[in-house]
């Protein structure tokens, strides 16, 4: 036995971790289950309740359905556009128009889904790729992530290429090597032959690159579709390899440019590109991105590009040059708001993947449209309402959806929604806004521009800020007041003349946490400015 004992199966008893050489104990599935049991673990007791949802993530933004309600005209307007590349030619560049929430995103991606799913069902090339130009707002970022999802596309066809020659090749390309190097081999070009016919337009499936175009590729490195299977696998190999990824920052933008052109011509295909909040990247970068994008065909030899502007901004091409205001909106399609009946409709029609049957009370999802009907039609703020009323009756744990968890859902979206305007604000209008909260505190009522001036000008020493005038101050107030953050209005004193009477909107501690947590005001927390008292008149 050599000093060491066996199981029953003849096997070593099984060491523990720490190698101390305990045997550890095997457990069935039904003992683990009985120790769950036993133990009430953290979330054992949640888990014990019926669920309300079934798939909670068609209530989500990015979810894309199969029907989008009340949208029928714009999709098919979108489809009768793109249709052209599904014939090979480039179609005219697309404007998308409409407040936020009224099924742009959505309805464009969408579209381009079919357009995809389409294109492989008759073997045409054609790719949609988006963007989103809130996020990715420079132009280095734009032409840098277009370039690598390029490039990836690029690598994945010339591995399929060089996969299916290898496996058709069955070994002749070693004996192919063999007869370049003087030991000729009849079998390895018969085998070649064959192989030289094995066309990727035969399999089905995704669109593939057609021979003629491999070929092209295989010609610019001085090689032919009829040579050695060898020589096009090692032509197609260097050309993956030199297939390297751009970095995001540090090039300059026109190499950075180039990478693109020659990532997107690299074989034959129609490209759309989707740039969602469009008008942000103007915003930031300029046109300089539309104008090299519109303007790119011309020098294309295998590739079209189209382009699909998507904006809540319907005046943002005001500010383009008129060149670019030309070519990018060769077509225009405008979402109107949904009303409280459309966005009824909408609702329904997700509600009924996303909740289990009998889950929502009959005036939940009426109420979700009105609320979401006030906010000039917002899809989105609607959907987000039903999906937060759904998760604070399920963490209350409660078997339905009613009118109370939709009003403390609106709360709570609300409130969410300020605190992120309140942490975005610039430091001078959090200064403001700290005036006027630091007033009520004190217990002031009807505050005037005076005295949150007053104010103002403490807080800003104590920060070491610059001060602003009066007049600036007032510009910020009203701001603020757009933003639905305060409340000023402009009241007459008879014969004292008007004035602007301030009182917050929102929630004051929760207005002023948020404050705290900047951390230039953070010192704020312990001042306790000296406020004048008045007279009120």
């Amino acid at each position: 036995m050599n000093g060491r004992e066996t199981g029953s199966g003849g096997e070593p008893p099984v060491e523990d971790a720490t190698g101390m050489g305990d045997e550890v104990t095997e457990w069935t599935a039904e003992q683990v289950m009985e120790d769950t049991d036993s133990s009430g673990g953290l979330f054992d007791e949640m888990l014990r309740g019926d669920p309300i949802f079934t798939n909670k993530e068609v209530l989500r933004p990015s979810y894309t359905p199969h029907e989008l309600p009340h949208r029928d005209q714009q999709i098919s307007k979108m489809a009768t556009i793109l249709v052209s590349a599904l014939r090979g030619h480039t179609p005219s560049n697309i404007l998308i128009y409409g407040k936020t929430g009224t099924g742009k995103t959505a309805s464009a991606k969408y579209v381009s889904q079919e357009l995809e799913s389409t294109s492989a069902k008759y073997r045409v090339p054609c790719h949609v790729h988006y963007i989103n130009c809130e996020v990715t707002d420079t132009q280095y970022r734009v032409l840098a992530q277009l370039a690598n999802s390029f490039i990836d596309d690029n690598v994945r066809i010339l591995k399929e290429w060089i996969e299916r020659w290898q496996a058709a090749d069955g070994g002749s390309a070693h004996r192919s090597t063999l007869a370049r190097n003087g030991s000729p081999n009849r079998q390895s070009t018969q085998k070649d032959q064959e192989i030289e016919t094995t066309r990727f337009d035969e399999t089905p499936g995704e669109s593939h690159p057609s021979a003629e175009t491999v070929a092209d590729i295989l010609a610019r490195h001085d090689v032919a579709l009829d040579d050695p299977v060898s020589n096009r696998i090692e032509a197609l190999e260097s050309v993956r390899d030199d297939a390297d990824q751009v970095p995001m920052t540090g090039w300059p933008t026109d190499r950075v440019y180039q990478e693109f052109f020659d990532a997107v011509d690299f074989s034959e295909r129609v490209v759309v590109i989707m740039l969602d909040e469009i008008d942000k990247l103007v915003e930031k970068s300029g046109d300089d991105t539309l104008y090299n994008l519109s303007r790119m065909n011309s020098d294309l030899e295998h590739s079209k590009v189209s382009i699909i502007g998507i904006s809540n901004d319907l005046k943002f091409t005001d500010f383009l040059d008129p060149r670019v205001k030309s070519s990018l909106g060769e077509e225009e399609i405008v979402f109107p708001p949904y009303d409280a009946n459309q966005l009824r409709d909408i609702l329904e029609h997700r509600a009924s993947a996303a909740f289990m049957d009998d889950a929502l009370t009959e005036e939940v999802i009426p109420l979700c449209a009105a609320f979401a009907a006030q906010e000039h039609g917002d899809a989105r703020r609607a959907l987000d309402l039903l999906r937060t009323a759904g998760e604070l009756a399920e963490r209350g744990d409660t078997e339905e959806v009613t009118e109370h968890h939709v009003r403390a859902a609106q709360d709570k979206i609300e409130l969410d929604r300020v605190v992120e305007v309140v942490r975005t604000l610039p430091t001078q209008s959090k200064l403001v806004l700290y005036a006027i909260i630091s007033l009520e505190k004190s217990g002031a009522k009807s505050i005037n521009t005076g005295e949150v001036y007053n104010v103002y000008k403490v807080l800003c020493q104590e920060v070491d800020s610059d001060v602003l005038t009066q007049r600036r101050v007032s510009d910020l107030i009203s701001e603020l007041d757009m933003l639905g953050i305060v409340n000023a209005v402009v009241v007459s004193k008879g014969r004292y003349g008007r004035t602007t009477e301030i009182n917050m909107s929102v929630p004051l501690e929760e207005t002023e946490t948020v404050l705290i947590t900047d951390s230039r005001l953070s010192d704020l927390e312990e001042v306790r400015p000296y406020i004048q008292s008045r007279f009120d008149l």
